[in-house]
């Protein structure tokens, strides 16, 4: 999951919801750890009714896990500030994306070079929304998925699980990429 760091109340909303969806489903969720998106979709898994720690992953960018929000569940400090994004986006089956600044469109590029699936979230403005439909390059005869709904979403995330040779079942927690 990638998003802003910071945001309108709606967009934390949201982020929820799809964290909480996404838990409901079985999957498990990568992110960036800290406040913003990233602690929303947190919040938002541990609500599941099938939460049970271990469900939100945080890839710190400094040495302290200390910064991780309260709903990261396995705090990992890479000391890498900004290059943690490549970690974030490399180590998901799926990058979703809602919202996003700056920090966001460096990992939907990071996503999109490493012909990682994406999800963009359409129902708040930022790069997300702007990109969804959208092909980055050449490089790949796919484009960003657009989803305007979080179940959209989500029900787009299993499709592609679905078709993806690289899908990760280990990651998920009883489920598997066809559900």
């Amino acid at each position: 999951m990638i998003g802003n760091a910071s945001g309108p109340d709606s967009l934390m909303a949201l982020a929820a919801e799809l964290g909480e969806a996404c838990v409901d489903r079985g999957w498990r969720i990568v992110c960036g750890g800290l406040g913003g998106v990233m602690r929303a979709v947190g919040e938002g898994a541990r609500r599941s009714a099938r939460a049970s720690g271990g469900d939100v992953v945080g890839l710190l960018p400094t040495l302290d896990p200390s910064t991780a929000n309260p709903f990261v569940d396995v705090a990992i400090p890479t000391g890498l500030q900004h290059g943690r994004n490549t970690l974030v986006v490399s180590s998901g089956d799926v990058v979703v994306a809602l919202g996003g600044g700056a920090g966001t469109l460096s990992e939907l590029a990071l996503a999109w070079q490493m012909d990682k699936p994406i999800v963009a979230l359409t129902g708040e403005p930022g790069w997300a929304a702007t990109l969804a439909g959208q092909a980055l390059d050449h490089r790949r005869s796919d484009r960003i998925h657009e989803a305007a709904t979080v179940d959209e979403a989500v029900d787009r995330v299993a499709e592609l699980l679905k078709k993806s040779p690289n899908a990760w079942a280990a990651f998920s927690k009883g489920g598997t990429p066809k559900d």
